[in-house]
């Protein structure tokens, strides 16, 4: 049990995912959603507004936009609106803009409050399943006060450096699932089209040297053509954008990058913006002439049940 009284805000699939590891862990968990029944479903201690949480030691904070983040911390009832509390570390598991996370630090340090920006990778399953990761930018110091904490939530936490660098690894690394899903689309097409069942290429590719936790995880859905978003071409193609920008800051040629920047652009042109970024196997077939058919068999996830 946690010697800090811990703060969650937003209580959606993936906040409340990982709210129940640090309530399963025994930790003072008190909880805070825009839907109070959704955060009452976690069975912890339930508040009505963020600033409610202003007397927790430490708040995690996983909402869905800039905007949101903006109204949870600096807005009339944020965590930072309480003119007699506020915590010592707040921590930003959500996926923002660099500018926005500037601005939360900004708006923290002058409450006395330290900000880590803590983006992560995976879902609500992976959460499940304890293979959640996540990348943390603040102070080394604010850094060792929870990361007993997330170590509870995620299987793999890594200290990345000052400021909103987090925000950046966050980013790079969603540039790199889309650019793994492309080239996996086209060599699924591709040995299709030769005569090669899809899936036992995918069983062979998963086996290999090649083969990847991601690359498991995506083969039910090129398999079963089961497009249930986890995360969709607009929302990667966001990242995307963000990415490029950023290398234009930085001078780094992406040639590669620049291409699937505009593959995921047409993904999502083409009728897939609310499904999963896997219909890039969708519109590789489509350009090889080749009409895909779900196999409908049970394919292992790699992450368990």
């Amino acid at each position: 049990m946690s010697e800090d009284t811990i703060g969650w805000i937003g209580a959606g699939r993936m906040g409340a995912a990982m709210a129940r590891r640090l309530i399963s862990a025994g930790n003072d968990v008190t909880v805070t959603n825009r839907t109070r029944a959704k955060a009452e479903d976690l069975g912890a201690k339930v508040v009505n507004t963020p600033g409610d949480l202003a007397d927790r030691d430490v708040v995690f904070i996983m909402v869905s936009a800039n905007d949101d983040l903006l109204e949870v911390t600096s807005g009339p009832q944020g965590v930072l609106s309480n003119p007699d509390y506020a915590p010592k570390v707040l921590i930003d598991c959500s996926t923002v803009s660099t500018e926005t996370s500037a601005a939360v630090r900004a708006a923290a340090a002058e409450r006395g409050t330290q900000f880590l920006a803590a983006p992560v990778s995976g879902n609500p399953k992976v959460v499940q399943s304890g293979g959640l990761t996540m990348a943390v930018s603040g102070t080394p110091e604010a850094f060792d006060i929870v990361e007993p904490y997330m170590n509870q939530i995620c299987k793999g936490v890594t200290y990345v450096g000052d400021d909103e660098v987090a925000r950046l690894v966050k980013i790079c690394h969603n540039m790199m699932l889309g650019i793994v899903t492309q080239a996996m689309a086209e060599v699924t097409v591709l040995a299709e089209k030769g005569g090669v069942k899809r899936s036992a290429w995918l069983n062979f590719l998963n086996d290999s040297v090649v083969g990847s936790r991601f690359t498991r995880y995506k083969t039910p859905a090129f398999v079963n053509l089961d497009f249930t978003p986890t995360f969709t071409p607009v929302l990667l193609r966001k990242d995307f954008d963000l990415g490029m920008h950023a290398a234009y800051e930085h001078d780094v040629p992406m040639p590669l990058s620049a291409l699937c920047t505009e593959l995921v652009k047409a993904s999502a042109g083409a009728g897939y913006a609310q499904d999963d970024f896997a219909v890039l196997l969708l519109e590789a077939a489509r350009g090889a002439g080749l009409e895909m058919v779900a196999e409908n068999i049970v394919v292992d996830d790699g992450l368990g049940s």
